[in-house]
This record gives C-alpha cells, structure tokens and sequence, in this order.
C-alpha cells in the first residue's frame, strides 16, 4: 500500500524561510539549497536568469534594482513590484520563494509535494492572509492551513506536554522584518490564543538600517560623501550592518571593513573601516526595542492578565539572539525566556507538527541538549554604598541554551594599576558566585591598559560544543594576549518523559546541520565573497564567480565531490582572472 504524501510546514519569513516536516512522529527541518535557513530573496541576472535564495541574496549587494528582499512587508499591497524592469505582484515574488522550498521538499523525501502548511505573523490582516494563500496556490501548492506564527510557536514547545497541564505562554516574535507578541493558553492539549498584538514594520531589518545609517553619517563627516544615494553602496553597508548585527548577539565588538565603498573627487579608492561596541548598537535600537515592551503591556492588558500571571515566556525569531532582547523581556517580565528550540526553527517546527496533526499522523516528544545551568564567573561591582563587593555571579550563558553555543562580554580591572585577574569559572542559578559550583579558574597576567591611568580591558568568551565541552578563552583588548581553558560543563539529555514533567526543558528537535565544507573549500569560497564586494568587478565575471559558486554548493549538497572539484578549478581560474 502507498504511503500518503507528506503535508510541509512553511515558515514564509522576512529575511528567511524554514521548512520543516513530521517524519516518524518527529518535527524535522529540512534543507533549502543546502542550508536550513533560507534566504527570502528573488532577483534576475544581467542575463535574465532567475535567481532565488543565496544566489539572489548574493546579487542583491552588488545589483540590487535586479534584486528584492523583505516581500513578506509588502503582503497585501496592490502596488506592483520592479525587479529588473518587470512589474510582480508580492504574490508572484513570494510564490517563487514558495516554488522553490516546495523542490526541495520533493527532493528531500523523494516524492511530489502538493499540501503545505504556511505560517503568517499573528497581527497580518485578512488581506495579507489571503495574499500568503493566493502564493501558495501560485507555487503549486494547496495551503491546508494558515497559522499564526505564535500559535505554532507554541504548538512546538507544546507538543510531549502532558494533556492535564494548564500554562498560560507569552510568545515574543521578533524575526527580520515583523515583531508579534501572543498570550496563549495551552489547556488539555487545546491552543486557545487570548490576545495579540505587534508591528509588521518593525524588526530585524530596522535593526540593520538604524546601523548602517550611523555607519553611513560618520562616512559622510569623514569624506563628505553620502553613501545613502548610491544603490550599491548602500547595499553593501546594509548587508555589512547585519554581519555586525549577528556578530554583536554573541561578542561584545565586531570589526567593521569594506574596501572600495566610494572613490572622492579626485578618484582615489575610500575605505570603511570601524570597530562596533554592542553598547553602541543597543543604543541605536533602544527606542524600537521600547516599542515592544509597549506591545507587551499592550497584550497583557487584552488578555487581563498580569505578568506574574504568565507560566512561560517563548522567544521566536532569529532577533531575538539579541542580549538586549533578552534582558528587556526579563526585565519586563520578571522571568527568564525559553529557548529550548532554535529560535529560527520554532515556528517551522510548529508548522510541521500542524501539518502532521492534519495528515492524520502522530506526532512524538524528541529529544533537546541544552545547558540545565547557567555559566559565568566571578566580578566584583559597586553596592549601593559605593563600596566594591566581591563574589558577584555574571553569567554569560543563561540556563537552557540549546548548544551548541557562543557568548562573550567585556569586563575591567578593579584598578588601573591591576596587572593580574583571576577568572573564576561557575555553573549555577544563585547571584552569589560562590554559592553556585566552581568548574575551574585561571590567570590572565601582564595585562595592559589602552592608556595610562585607564582600567586594563578583558574579554570573557564562552563556548560550549555539541559534547558539553565549556572552552573558556580570556582576551586583553590591547595586546591582543590570551589564556584558553577547557572545562567540562554538566550537561542534560531529556527524554521525552522529563520534558513533559519539567516547565524549563521543553520538546525540540535538532535542526538539520549544514554539511561540513573541506576547510580548502570554506577558504576559496570566502575569497570569492570578497572579490564579489568590489564595486568595479566587471559584471559579467561577476555572474560567472556566482554561477560558479552556486555549482560548487549544489554539487556539494548532492555529495558528488567530483564535480565540485572541477568547478572549484573553474572558480580558481575566475579568480586568478579577477587578480591579473
């Protein structure tokens, strides 16, 4: 007897879409062109190719009139959309998304794909709804369901949850171009939205904008020139803004480069070279990260609830890696988030549990690897008295990350004649660093301040592999000396059973990892990313270096080493060209 094709979950994203499906009871993401996120981007080639996903978000920084990104914004908008002189709709552009997850899909399970599940942000109209089916039925499919991305969300943290259990989730959404925040209640087994509120303007890609904007008035003091009024310029700042955004949710600075942004008046090349702080990119977004603490009050207000009155705070959204993020929500909640399940991958995953509900199959509990504790070290910080106390607990990385996982924060020297600290590794929920368990200490000696007179800078970074290994690096900011450690951090594999009786280890499943890259590869492949950033690249080497690329991947993805390495020799070539 034939097996019923599979029904997909689709979360249709800003910045980019997930595809997930229930096999063997599992919720389980499946790759896009090799990756499991993929980016919601659609463009033409000079030649007319249609290019969507990494080919067309590699376009996008050096033709980005032949490129469009952010559709999901543009949902429900009768204003057509010029890509490469050609009118769409936002259906049309979103359908070519849609057509080409579907194949994947197809490829993936090895059978036609017709029926999808596809998730919308809680606060879309019933104009931009129609709009997400009418892409659907524009790409092939038939769209059993459209759901609020909350609710599966929720649906995924859900599921192997015991069916007696009464929680009332705060779901917070912040993904690339859309912010949604749900009070949902989850009451024997049934998901009963209570009230929601949001912006479809605001996320991610405000983030983006709000640093490269900053990045693009400093250029503007320095040279008197305005990269806001060319295309490409401000392209390539845009995409180098969220580099740093994404660097910045996990290291306290990231460098900021690219060679060739302008030339002046007298034709000489112009550089762009900044070191970023985290404290300075929380400060160009802390208004908009005020707008949804006020959406948060907002919900809570409809739903007649109080904070305290919340079982379990959710984040969703790959926004949400953001440090200030999670301090806000703690903060204004008064209790730490879950995130169990990959921020990226939630609402995907609750798409394909939905999508396995409606198929009639049954969906299980999965195993998750997470941190049970939290880990930091010891600091010393000024009381209310002025006076500075020892033994203070700062964690870096907070109790139930998924791991693998990375974090780092700058600290200071208590004094600045101070040449030595010791770094105190704990593990432990308690604001006494000592009361919690000590993993292990080191020394970081000669340490120098940038100045005479200043506190001595170090940073802290945390690391924790797939094996639970903690690897503890500290940095001095100015000399650029370093201590490693490798520490074994207690970790915790849930069974199913666990996860239903625990409300701080919730049902996750892994998503597909990406396929390890042979380190010459990587390197090649990031050589032809630079070479792509030059703004007098001969257009149509360009496209020849991408096409290239996208072979080499490609055949990657489908194990055939043979015709990658022929085409790495084609890039080597292409390269050497670009050189001479």
């Amino acid at each position: 007897m034939n097996q019923p094709h599979k029904t997909i979950g689709i979360d249709l994203g800003t910045t980019n879409s997930v595809l997930a499906v229930t096999q063997q009871g599992i919720p389980t993401i499946l790759p896009v062109q090799g990756s499991p996120l993929f980016p919601s981007v659609v463009g033409r080639s000079p030649e007319g190719t249609l290019l969507v996903g990494t080919p067309a978000w590699n376009q996008w920084v050096v033709a980005p009139e032949r490129t469009v990104r952010s559709i999901k914004r543009r949902m429900g908008d009768p204003t057509p959309i010029m890509m490469a002189g050609q009118a769409y709709s936002p259906q049309e552009i979103s359908a070519l998304i849609l057509k080409e997850i579907k194949q994947a899909a197809e490829t993936a399970l090895g059978h036609p794909v017709e029926r999808a599940v596809i998730t919308v942000p809680a606060y879309f109209n019933e104009t931009q709804r129609q709009a997400t089916l009418e892409a659907g039925e524009i790409a092939g499919l038939v769209v059993e369901r459209i759901i609020n991305e909350p609710t599966a969300a929720a649906l995924a943290h859900g599921y192997g949850l015991s069916d007696e259990e009464h929680l009332r989730i705060l779901v917070y959404d912040l993904g690339g171009g859309t912010f949604d925040v749900s009070v949902i209640e989850l009451n024997l087994g049934v998901i009963d939205v209570l009230a929601t509120a949001g912006d479809n303007q605001l996320g991610g890609d405000d983030f983006d904008e709000r640093l490269a904007t900053m990045l693009a008035e400093t250029f503007l003091k320095k040279h008197k020139i305005d990269l806001r009024e060319h295309h490409q310029s401000w392209a390539r700042l845009l995409r180098v803004a969220e580099e740093a955004k994404i660097e910045l949710s996990s290291r306290p600075f990231a460098s900021i480069r690219l060679e060739y942004i302008a030339e002046d008046r007298k034709g000489k090349a112009l550089h762009l070279s900044e070191e970023l702080a985290r404290t300075t990119f929380e400060e160009q977004i802390e208004d908009l990260l005020e707008r949804t603490a006020t959406c948060i009050d907002q919900v809570l207000r409809d739903a007649s609830l109080e904070a305290s009155d919340i079982d379990r705070v959710l984040l969703v959204g790959g926004s949400t890696r953001i440090p200030a993020v999670w301090d806000l929500v703690t903060l204004h909640l008064g209790q730490e988030p879950h995130t169990e399940i990959d921020p990226d991958a939630a609402v995907a995953y609750g798409a394909a549990v939905q999508a396995g509900i409606i198929a009639g199959e049954e969906v299980d509990a999965v195993l998750v690897d997470v941190t049970p504790l939290s880990l930091g070290i010891e600091t010393a910080r000024v009381g209310f008295t002025g006076r500075l106390t020892p033994d203070h607990f700062a964690p870096l990385i907070h109790r139930n990350t998924t791991i693998p996982v990375q974090k780092s924060k700058v600290f200071y020297t208590v004094h600045p004649d101070q040449k030595t600290i010791e770094v105190k590794v704990y593990q432990g929920e308690h604001p006494v660093a000592s009361a919690n368990t000590l993993l292990g200490s080191f020394e970081i000696e000669r340490l120098k301040p940038k100045r005479k007179g200043d506190l001595a800078e170090v940073t802290i970074n945390f690391e924790i592999d797939i094996n639970g290994i903690l690897n503890v690096t500290a940095t001095d900011r100015n000399t650029g000396k370093q201590v490693r450690e490798q520490l074994k951090a207690s970790r915790q594999r849930l069974s199913p059973e666990q996860i239903a009786e625990s409300q701080q280890k919730l049902a996750a499943t892994h998503a597909q990892p990406e396929p390890r890259l042979d380190p010459g590869v990587t390197a090649l492949l990031e050589r032809a990313s630079e070479v792509l950033q030059s703004t007098d690249l001969d257009p149509e080497l360009a496209q020849e270096i991408r096409d290239s690329v996208d072979h080499i991947r490609q055949a990657l993805t489908q194990n055939d080493e043979e015709r990658a390495e022929e085409y790495c020799d084609d890039l080597i070539d292409l390269l050497m060209e670009v050189e001479a």
